[in-house]
């Protein structure tokens, strides 16, 4: 395949972030952090410990949830991985059993992930490019179905 001659119509982005429950899960982590500090110390000492608990969690739960997965004219961008259009090959929606047999006994060990276990759907992406060691590409999404329609769309424009 070649690399296209015109931008590809279809576009997606999504941004994979936590749910509700985990900020609240970190809230609480840090409120029992509080306590446990407190129990033990003068107020301002515990008050200084949640903040940092905090500002830890956040920064966790933001750098781990802020994954984008984005279609654009250039390709396929999920995290920091970048595939070109010329190497997008097919890409097919998985519900949550074939996401849970794709990433147990059907796994490929070679194959490139960006799973997120608050979501159970995925979208399989094969790797069009004989010298890349991934066969293909696993990316969690809550729209599966836009994703590959929006990816097997725009790779047949070639």
């Amino acid at each position: 395949m070649t690399a296209p001659s015109t931008p590809h119509a279809a576009s997606y982005r999504e941004t994979l972030w936590p749910p509700v429950s985990w900020w609240l899960g970190g809230a609480a982590f840090c409120a029992t952090c509080w306590w446990a500090i407190r129990v033990a110390t003068t107020a301002p000492i515990a008050w200084t410990g949640a903040l940092v608990t905090a500002g830890l969690v956040v920064a966790w739960l933001w750098s781990y949830g802020g994954v984008r997965v984005e279609v654009n004219a250039t390709g396929l961008r999920a995290g920091r991985a970048r595939l070109p259009w010329r190497y997008v090959g097919r890409a097919r929606n998985c519900s949550a059993d074939e996401t849970k047999r794709l990433l147990g006994r059907g796994a490929d060990a070679r194959a490139y992930l960006v799973i997120r276990p608050y979501l159970r759907c995925s979208v399989q992406v094969t790797v069009d490019d004989e010298r890349d060691p991934a066969p293909y590409w696993l990316l969690s999404t809550r729209r599966p179905g836009e994703l590959a329609a929006c990816l097997n769309a725009s790779s047949m424009q070639d």
